[in-house]
């Protein structure tokens, strides 16, 4: 069992980080700027933090053995993250990545092809700093997992694929994960690490 702190836990992603993470037994915190909507839960606790103050995230993550965050890039870039997990001595961690950096057949980045939706462009934007950042990081133990294209509601089937650098797409031609489904994968790799200082991909 693992004590996982969970930033931005009551997001759609973060929401079934938090149900993997309990599914299999783990002690979760919840960080969130309000988690009054997860309520009291065998397993979790709630902390209503300003992810932008430092010091209340340093102390909110301190005692842990992971951080996954699952914070918007556009507020919380890599800065705002990676100083206080490190000031709050925990060694590993993980983040709830986007698809606009991952790279099409060409070798050219999703988030820089013609057809990339201009309203997605800041947010994809930001994700890819955010893993440049970390790239440049040289004490923290991190994992980057971009989910595919559509990032979605939807059953936990257990079954998907893993890559690397490149969008995975389906036979059907759909780039696409659910938010279970991904959660499945993020949860293993706390478990059983295999993507240390690596960025990977999960989809159909």
């Amino acid at each position: 069992m693992s004590k996982i702190a969970i930033i931005g836990a009551t997001g759609r992603a973060g929401s079934q980080l938090l149900e993997e993470a309990l599914r299999r037994g783990h002690s979760v915190t919840a960080i969130a700027r309000d988690t009054s909507k997860i309520g009291a839960r065998a397993g979790v606790v709630s902390k209503n933090v300003d992810v932008l103050d430092s010091a209340a995230l340093q102390e909110a993550v301190a005692g842990h053995d992971v951080v996954i965050t699952a914070a918007h890039f556009t507020t919380v870039p890599a800065s705002a993250i990676v100083g206080p997990v490190k000031q709050a001595g925990v060694k590993r961690l993980l983040v709830v990545g986007g698809a606009g950096s991952l790279l099409l057949p060409d070798d050219t980045r999703v988030i820089d092809s013609a057809g990339f939706p201009a309203e997605y462009k800041t947010e994809a934007s930001a994700g890819a700093a955010f893993l440049d950042a970390l790239r440049q990081e040289k004490e923290l133990d991190w994992t980057f997992l971009s989910p595919s294209a559509e990032f979605v509601e939807g059953e936990r089937s257990g079954t998907f694929r893993i890559g690397q650098e490149h969008l995975l797409v389906s036979v059907e031609g759909r780039s696409w994960i659910t938010f279970a489904d991904y959660a499945i994968t993020l949860i293993d790799e706390v478990e059983t690490p295999k993507h240390s200082r690596q960025r990977y991909t999960v989809g159909y």
